[in-house]
């Protein structure tokens, strides 16, 4: 559960890679505390016994050896994909295995939690406790971690790890990979809380420390997520049944620790939100003018929306802003043109709608920039000249290190903008077997500094999902497979969430 690489994310990360020897440290004074959790399997006797065996190394923090501590066997299966829900074991056997992120034994952990976070083994859980991890009922949790009867360095709830203190023991908490947060959060109430409460989450944003992973559906209310630092699946829980929204169009977009999905009931539009706190899904806060076929964009906590249609059609130029934190819209000026089928970035600091359509046949190749300071729309000539069609989805944008990158589905080519000539420079090819029906079914999303093209080869009877990743770089693109999986050939929404 918690073995050395859980704060050796700074090597994954490169915004978090300060003071490694003070975290490591401290990723040991956990690994001291989840080690007196007693296994409910075990008799005291032997547990005592199996601790004091293992516990020959070196205390030295700078020791190696630290990453190889006292570990109790447990069920592997419970870490092998954090952010599935009440869904069955996901198969890793077609993942790569790399031996550094194997963990040979961990103590056990509240799987109530984990399955919050993407455990994906299956012991017997509270339902009513999965359900909801912000405000569920609790788990049985040894009363010494919180009410001080156990003595031990982690009796003061309020200090989470006594012995260093609240502040050290969050600055730890921040520089562990998010994929442990579950596991962590069965060490005590106090450490559930704070990783329930989406604390942790915010001081990652103000810290710069941010994990990408790519959330995606290819079956109907279905979605899976990949994380690339640890190479894992995580399936999520089925969305609520309705068939209207089933077969409507729907948008995604993920913001903060949201992951929001738009769609249509009969004659009125509808938001789906699941958040990765509670791993569950939940309505959510329609916009002050729902529409659909929108173009978006998220930045930290913050998204933006702009054009689309409303219920009976109309297309539309009004924006709006969402704040995930206080789950409120705020209405932005209008864009100078209304627009559908478009797509939106952030660049620079700036939001831009890229392309659409101004009616069922007109076919929009300008652009346009929104100042967040200013509050001002400014048009944008030119801007998606090429990358769309009538009949096409709209344009495969992507930004990375504030540079903005494009695919040509139909020349499969991958092209880059030219911000001082607005213009496009044709980079290279994209990935051989992805393919697509004039856009549909291929995602092409920025995963931190990363793009990665998300689709499969058609075939009969489903197919095979592939995750090609290229950072870029000077020279053509070299597209690197990173996973696959059996679960269709089609991608029908698509969205990054960074936390």
């Amino acid at each position: 559960m918690l073995e050395g690489q859980s704060c050796l994310i700074s090597r994954m990360l490169p915004s978090s890679c300060e003071q490694e020897s003070k975290w490591l440290y401290m990723t040991y004074q956990l690994l001291e505390i989840t080690n007196n959790k007693r296994p409910p399997s075990v008799e005291p006797g032997e547990q005592d016994e199996d601790v004091k065996s293992k516990r020959t190394k070196s205390l030295n923090p700078q020791d190696p050896s630290l990453t190889e501590e006292t570990k109790p066997p447990v069920d592997e299966s419970d870490r092998q994909g954090h952010g599935g829900g009440g869904q069955p074991p996901v198969d890793e056997s077609d993942r790569p295995q790399d031996p550094s992120l194997i963990e040979e034994t961990k103590p056990p952990v509240d799987e109530s939690y984990c399955q919050g976070h993407g455990g994906g083994g299956k012991p017997p859980v509270d339902e009513s406790d999965r359900q909801g991890h912000g405000g569920g009922g609790q788990p049985p949790v040894d009363e010494s971690d919180h009410q001080g009867h156990g003595g031990g360095g982690h009796s003061d709830s309020n200090s989470l790890i006594s012995a260093i203190g609240r502040d050290n023991s969050i600055n730890c908490l921040l520089h562990c990979s998010r994929s442990d947060y579950g596991a962590l959060a069965s060490l005590s109430r106090s450490f559930r809380s704070l990783i329930r409460s989406g604390e942790l989450y915010k001081l990652r944003r103000q810290n710069g420390i941010t994990e990408h992973w790519v959330y995606f559906s290819c079956s109907v209310l279905e979605w899976v997520a990949y994380d690339p630092y640890r190479e894992r699946w995580i399936t999520l829980p089925r969305m609520p049944h309705n068939d209207c929204f089933m077969y409507a169009d729907k948008e995604s977009l993920a913001v903060g620790t949201e992951l929001l999905v738009f769609g249509k009931e009969i004659t009125s539009h509808i938001v789906l939100r699941y958040s990765i706190l509670t791993n569950s899904w939940s309505p959510g806060v329609e916009m002050n003018s729902p529409r659909c076929l929108f173009g978006s964009a998220s930045l930290g906590e913050k998204a933006i929306v702009a054009g689309g249609t409303d219920a009976q059609g109309t297309i539309l130029n009004s924006a709006e802003l969402y704040n995930s934190e206080t789950q409120k819209w705020e209405t932005l000026p209008s864009m100078n043109k209304p627009r559908k089928m478009c797509s939106g970035v952030f660049m620079d600091d700036k939001f831009y709608v890229i392309g659409g359509m101004a009616s069922n046949m007109e076919l929009l190749t300008c652009g346009e920039e929104y100042d967040l300071e200013k509050g001002t729309w400014r048009v944008i000539p030119n801007m998606s000249s090429g990358l769309n069609g009538v009949a096409g989805a709209p344009p495969l944008v992507a930004v990375v290190n504030n540079e903005l990158y494009a695919a040509d589905y139909g020349e499969k080519e991958v092209r880059k903008y030219d911000k001082e000539n607005n213009s496009w420079v044709t980079l290279g090819r994209l990935p051989e077997r992805p393919d697509s029906m004039n856009g549909w079914g291929l995602a092409f999303r920025a995963c931190g500094e990363r793009l990665i093209v998300i689709g499969g080869a058609r075939a009969m009877g489903g197919g095979t999902i592939e995750l090609n990743s290229w950072i870029p770089k000077e020279g053509p693109p070299e597209w690197n497979l990173i996973a696959s999986r059996h679960l269709g050939s089609f991608v029908y929404n698509c969205a990054v969430m960074g936390c």
